[in-house]
């Protein structure tokens, strides 16, 4: 794969350098020539410019990259990189980081953006995931905002405990893709159980995060009614299929 990497400051280079051992192909773009010698990474190219310029991504070739991603510490040059590696050279995919938290919003697709990586915000969703048991916890927002990963840990009194996964009308438009229990993760399938203190990843679109929120609630009454230990998910309807 070729990705290009504008800003070659720490992230950029971690990046880099995390791609090389993947034996991708990375190019780097950097106004300052000195970064080349102190980056230590080997196997990558260089161009030394101003990627805001059209004349210096030209150079860089950027029609040939699978990837670009926008790693300076300057969010305005982050979204005019994307843009024009959207725009003008029909890049597939941009990934910008986001520097301050204010501008996460001017990070999607209008300016050419397919991910936005908003660090604060993911140590924040990394906090919340390692204390907050009993609520859904965003990990990683997909698709320009349309999407996301979420997960939730089943506390020991959670009423979906003894469960199977295809006892819960699950809300539309999310997927429970893995289970995570006693450290080793699971495929789910309609027949396995759940059990306090499992780990529960799913794909959901943002508008239907409230939906599994409520589902997964202490209390809540949208998980359907218990018989045998078995959901009855027809006694119940908030707007979930039956």
């Amino acid at each position: 794969m070729k990705v290009v990497i504008v800003g070659a400051g720490s992230v950029g280079s971690s990046i880099a350098r995390e791609l090389l051992s993947h034996k991708h192909q990375i190019l780097l773009i950097d106004l300052k020539p000195e970064v080349i010698g102190r980056s230590g990474l080997r196997g990558a190219r260089w161009l030394v410019g101003d990627a805001c310029e059209l004349s210096t991504l030209q150079d860089a070739k950027l029609e040939d990259a699978d990837v670009v991603v926008s790693a300076t510490g300057d969010d305005k040059v982050n979204l005019v990189v994307s843009l024009l590696a959207k725009t003008e050279f029909g890049v597939g995919r941009t990934v910008g980081r986001v520097n301050n938290p204010k501008n996460d919003w001017m990070f999607n697709d209008s300016w050419g953006v397919d991910v936005a990586v908003n660090t604060p915000q993911l140590m924040t969703a990394l906090v919340e995931e390692a204390v907050e048991i009993g609520d859904i916890v965003r990990l990683l927002t997909l698709q320009t905002g349309v999407a996301s990963i979420v997960e939730f840990t089943v506390p020991h009194d959670s009423h979906v405990i003894g469960s199977t996964v295809g006892d819960i009308d699950w809300p539309e438009d999310s997927t429970l893709v893995a289970i995570l229990r006693d450290q080793a993760p699971i495929t789910p399938t309609r027949d396995d159980v759940l059990d306090g203190g499992d780990e529960l990843f799913f794909v959901t679109t943002i508008a239907a995060e409230d939906g599994l929120r409520a589902l997964l609630s202490p209390g809540s009454e949208l998980g359907g009614q218990e018989s045998n230990g078995v959901l009855d998910q027809s006694a119940e309807d908030d707007g979930f299929d039956g």
